[in-house]
């Protein structure tokens, strides 16, 4: 969150609203790297909805 909120370049760097809506707690940064990349494949709108509002 914190880099996305920096004065980096990237796709993220013009956007200063990032609201966390939704964590996950990992015990290994590959696992979690892991469970990011799952989530960024769905292309179901009403799937990430579901898990964010669980």
């Amino acid at each position: 969150m914190r880099r996305h909120l920096s004065t980096h370049k990237g796709f993220t760097a013009r956007a200063k609203d990032w609201v966390i809506v939704y964590s996950e707690l990992f015990d290994q940064k590959s696992l979690a790297i892991s469970r990011e990349q799952e989530i960024k494949k769905w292309k179901s709108k009403t799937k990430i909805v579901e898990l964010i509002t669980k």
